[in-house]
């Protein structure tokens, strides 16, 4: 049984040309802007990436996954919120295999049972029509190719039980983990930046008091998870990037919020 593709042509093109056009334009930008700098050489063990569509957020979410590919993981577990379905808890992607418009990644089935059986994750099939995830699979199928994948879509959980999925995972030197989020959506400009700020703020200081202080993520839990994790673990935080629409749309007046960071050892 396969995932299969939701929401290609619409949030990220559907056609792999397309795609990979998308993601040498980004690079091209980030060789230049970032020549005399050691972010694109860090080796993160989790990563920070949006899911808005690949115009607006693609440049933001490929720097992350750029990165991540230094640190060669055998398998990436993508982590995002359920925008399309009430959820408790946290459903798993029980496929065999991810499609993405520039080929199928593997889905590691056997580690997501092992998982299953040390935390409380259910199959729910129609969450996975889901775009936070979703969005990440052709990052990940463009640079790490050969990797497997797992899906976790969560909905209303604590937080605290997230992070300590993702300790156990990150325990496992062979694995990585994607946190999908997008932040504040649809305020004037300097609005959404003074909100965004909280949620940047939080990342850069890992303390995910500072999230409820004006942050308005929609995978606000997932990043609480991961600062939670990242401090039991030792890692650290590097923010890449923070843009919103506005960069793309020049339209300044109801946008949408963007932030790629990485954890690192």
């Amino acid at each position: 049984m396969k995932r299969s593709m939701s929401v290609a042509g619409a949030f990220y093109p559907a056609e792999c040309g397309q795609i990979e056009t998308m993601i040498a334009q980004f690079n091209s930008i980030l060789d230049s802007a970032l020549a005399d700098s050691d972010v694109l050489s860090i080796r993160p063990r989790a990563i920070i990436s949006p899911h808005a569509g690949y115009v607006y957020s693609g440049f933001t979410a490929n720097i992350a996954h750029r990165v991540l590919a230094n640190s060669n993981p055998k398998r990436v577990i993508v982590i995002g919120p359920s925008h399309r379905v009430y959820l408790r808890g946290v459903s798993g992607s029980f496929f065999d295999a991810y499609e993405t418009p520039c080929g199928d990644l593997a889905i590691d089935r056997e580690y997501l049972e092992r998982l299953s059986t040390l935390f409380d994750i259910s199959f729910v099939p129609e969450a996975h029509a889901e775009h936070s995830t979703e969005t990440q699979m052709p990052f990940i199928k463009h640079y790490l190719p050969h990797t497997k994948v797992i899906e976790l879509v969560y909905g209303d959980m604590d937080p605290v039980a997230l992070a300590k999925m993702c300790e156990v995972i990150l325990q496992d030197p062979a694995n990585a983990i994607v946190i999908s989020t997008d932040l504040s959506h649809y305020y004037p400009l300097k609005v959404a930046e003074q909100k965004d700020m909280h949620c940047l703020k939080a990342v850069h200081d890992l303390d995910v008091e500072e999230l409820e202080r004006g942050c308005e993520a929609c995978g606000k839990i997932g990043v609480a998870a991961i600062i939670l994790a990242a401090r039991a673990l030792g890692l650290k935080p590097r923010i890449l990037d923070y843009r919103t629409s506005a960069d793309a749309s020049g339209d300044e007046s109801a946008v949408v919020g963007y932030m790629s960071a990485a954890f690192v050892e």
